[in-house]
């Protein structure tokens, strides 16, 4: 019995996991072919399975840049989360890559990171123009060309007087060293040879109004320019064009303001200006020479500190002299009789595109009733409406671009340069509210701001 007994308390045990296995076994081949499956296609999913899919592949995509640029080792990580694998070993990456270290301070990938998220704050002005040396020139470039680029660059050649000035004199140049190939005309293939020239200096700085209007006309000078025409001839047309059209639109044009303006000035007057105009300058030295007895304000602000030219110019004349930069404005603009300042450019709404601070010198003479008035040439005149200075855009130099007097450490000391946490940015002009003008003295009269759309019209054209 006792050994009957044995054998049976012995073989219960047995049984019993005889009978165990199969089960577990027969769960593991129920579960298999679930696995094996194929997956579903979008129609075969049911709507709250397509919602989940779609959150899997957004947080593995979130991870994946989260964590930033893999070694190529890690490419099958990213392709196990996009299968729809659990994101925690990129989200555990993208933790520690932001960690600190030991000695509790910031890794250098966190530094990294730092760095570009700093770099990526101020994306939003990305498409203002830097300004920059011109890269490789394409194409045939005249040798007058790259060097004028090179001092539009380093703003060795501001204003857009002198810009302008400055960009026909060379294509003077271009025109006379230009030879026409065989089997063309010289007024369909000089603008051809013309367009790498345009092209290089705006890689150097863009276009400015003025220079996009005579580039304009003188286009249309060479398209409507005589085929029978002997090809010096035709070139020498070209030049003399190109001398009246800087006599007559911007010379002429200036001595006709100046006489305009310089009626505006009376005995006793204090004249406030902001930066340097080339316009308002004549105008002053114009109503000195006259007799006029009277003061100016020279309002000036960093990084170009034109004014300090400005005063210059007027102290050397003997013209009293104030000088201040733009927060002090608010102290001496109860004293101001006229606000004179120049514009780089006018729209059709009424708006002047000018030197940054202009907006805020014009807003603060309106706030305390001050008359102010723009000196402008009617070629600086644009079609298009601008509703701020923001759409469109220059930077400024970093660095102070003028300094007449000594000091005591060098220059370098003294500017402000880029750091990893620092950006420097100086937008070169801002957007003057027709509201805040009084008046706007062209070389075809005085016009409000309310009738700028009509120069075209005053000059006996349709379009400038």
């Amino acid at each position: 019995m006792s050994a009957t007994t044995t054998i049976t308390m012995t073989a219960l045990p047995s049984n019993s996991t005889i009978k165990l296995a199969p089960a577990q076994s027969h769960a593991e081949a129920s579960s298999s072919p679930a696995q094996n499956q194929p997956p579903k296609s979008q129609k075969q999913m049911t709507k709250a399975e397509r919602r989940e899919q779609q959150e899997r592949q957004r947080a593995a995509k979130a991870a994946t840049k989260a964590a930033g640029p893999q070694p190529s080792g890690s490419n099958q990580n990213s392709a196990q989360a996009k299968k729809g694998a659990p994101p925690a070993a990129s989200t555990g990456a993208s933790v520690k890559k932001g960690g600190k270290g030991p000695d509790g301070k910031p890794t250098k990938e966190t530094k990294e990171t730092i760095s570009d998220d700093s770099a990526r704050g101020l994306q939003i002005f990305s498409h203002f123009g830097l300004p920059k040396p011109p890269g490789p020139s394409k194409g045939d470039i005249h040798p007058a060309i790259i060097r004028l680029g090179l001092q539009f660059s380093e703003f060795k050649i501001a204003g857009a007087n002198a810009r302008c000035i400055a960009t026909l004199t060379a294509f003077k140049t271009v025109i006379q060293d230009y030879v026409t190939p065989p089997n063309n005309t010289l007024s369909r293939h000089l603008l051809t040879h013309l367009s790498p020239q345009i092209t290089h200096l705006v890689s150097a700085r863009p276009m400015s109004v003025t220079m996009g209007n005579a580039i304009r006309e003188l286009k249309l000078e060479i398209s409507g320019s005589d085929i029978d025409l002997p090809e010096q001839d035709a070139k020498n047309l070209l030049c003399q064009k190109i001398d009246d059209y800087i006599s007559e639109r911007i010379t002429i044009a200036d001595q006709v303001i100046q006489e305009t303006a310089g009626t505006k000035i009376k005995d006793g007057d204090v004249i406030l200006t902001y930066a340097r105009s080339s316009v308002v300058e004549q105008v002053l030295v114009g109503a000195w020479d006259d007799g006029k007895q009277f003061s100016v304000v020279v309002v000036d602000s960093r990084p170009m500190l034109e004014g300090k030219k400005l005063l210059s110019v007027l102290s050397a004349m003997g013209i009293p002299c104030t000088y201040l930069l733009l927060p002090s404005i608010g102290s001496v603009i109860t004293e101001v009789s006229t606000v004179l300042v120049g514009a780089h450019s006018l729209h059709s709404n009424g708006a002047v595109f000018s030197r940054a601070g202009t907006a805020l010198v014009a807003m603060m003479a309106k706030q305390h009733s001050v008359p102010v008035v723009v000196c402008c040439e009617t070629y600086k005149f644009a079609e298009t409406i601008q509703l701020d200075s923001f759409t469109k855009n220059e930077l400024a130099p970093a660095g102070d671009i003028f300094s007449s007097f000594p000091l005591t450490r060098s220059k370098d000391t003294l500017t402000l340069n880029k750091q990893p946490n620092l950006e420097i940015l100086n937008p070169l002009y801002d957007l003057t509210p027709p509201s805040s003008i009084t008046a706007v003295v062209t070389e075809v009269g005085v016009i409000p701001p309310s009738s700028i759309s009509s120069i075209p019209l005053a000059l006996g054209r349709t379009t400038l």
